[in-house]
């Protein structure tokens, strides 16, 4: 039996690999949405856009008119035609942008009020209702939320941030949903790495400490993500530097109340450095994490797992059982 185990991890490391698409771009991608197995969206700096609609055989490039010095570090997609941007940066340059017409034209829907604020991360429950993360302005991490696709946000109260904490934008997966309604976000920072939790799109929220690494103000938690309603995922690391193993996976087993490290962060076969980005496959009952030093996969509910690339990504997104990843310099993939 522990034989054949043995040989199923193996033949399994071999059967995940990525496929390079050509994107068209050299910008820094850190927002993927995959609609469906064929139409995905993608995001970046310099207000870069990207979308393709037959798998990423081609893949349409463009730049959102006056954006050229926002990072857009989010995007969700809804079809082909439909979809929203985030950039990220300090006070008015973090901003949210809509098309309807397959990014010929792009519509200015908000503006970060705050000064002081940086936007992190967007998602959405359905086409309409949406959710925004920021870093804590005044004490209290930002949120807000829209119940019209984004016409009008509604600023959401959190409870009292830690004196170091905040969000990251590295990947547009520090917020994770589930059903109509919940929400969980990560934090990092030093003496931070918590997940906030809502039952009720963001009206009233708990908090849980985690063990993800702490202890600088580059390290924390990057991403966050749930197979079901119950077991989930949060990842991260040190970001700067990013080869080192320690502190960068927890797991959940009771929907985010407690988080914990797995075996494999003290048995050496947790993910091999900093993780920006994790994600459920669940058409192959599989974790699949990336970073700037590769990717990896875990069978078993991240208890262990096994590198099957060295390259650089940033960001992932499924849809129909297809993976796809974004990373620096346009670099896109596809898992066969």
């Amino acid at each position: 039996m522990k034989l054949l185990f043995t040989l199923f991890l193996t033949v399994g490391a071999f059967a995940q690999s990525w496929s390079i698409q050509s994107s068209g771009t050299d910008a820094s991608l850190r927002g993927v949405s995959a609609v469906s197995p064929m139409a995905v969206w993608a995001s970046g700096s310099g207000g870069t856009w990207l979308r393709t609609a037959d798998a990423g055989k081609t893949w349409l490039t463009g730049q959102v008119a006056g954006a050229a010095d926002l990072d857009f570090r989010g995007v969700r997609g809804f079809d082909e035609r439909t979809a929203i941007l985030l950039s990220s940066g300090s006070g008015d340059k973090s901003r949210i942008y809509k098309t309807n017409d397959g990014g010929a034209h792009w519509t200015l829907l908000f503006t970060n009020p705050d000064a002081k604020g940086f936007l992190d991360g967007i998602a959405f429950w359905d086409a309409r209702r949406g959710i925004v993360l920021g870093d804590a302005v005044d004490g209290h991490m930002t949120v807000f939320t829209t119940a019209d696709a984004g016409e009008h946000w509604v600023r959401r109260q959190t409870p009292p941030a830690l004196a170091n904490e905040g969000a990251f934008a590295a990947s547009n997966s520090s917020l994770a949903l589930s059903r109509k309604k919940e929400v969980w976000f990560g934090t990092g920072g030093q003496g931070a790495g918590r997940v906030y939790h809502s039952k009720d799109a963001g009206e009233t929220w708990t908090v849980a400490a985690t063990a993800i690494r702490n202890d600088t103000a580059s390290a924390g938690i990057f991403s966050v993500a749930f197979r079901d309603a119950k077991h989930g995922m949060a990842v991260g690391g040190e970001y700067s530097k990013d080869k080192e193993t320690p502190g960068n996976i927890v797991v959940t087993r009771d929907g985010g109340l407690k988080w914990m490290a797995p075996p494999a962060a003290v048995s050496g076969t947790a993910p091999h450095g900093f993780r920006s980005a994790v994600i459920y496959l669940a058409g192959r009952k599989m974790w699949i994490a990336t970073g700037t030093s590769g990717s990896d996969y875990s069978l078993d509910d991240g208890m262990t797992w096994r590198q099957f690339d060295e390259g650089s990504f940033n960001a992932l997104s499924s849809a129909g059982g297809a993976l796809w990843a974004v990373g620096a310099k346009g670099r896109i993939g596809r898992l066969n």
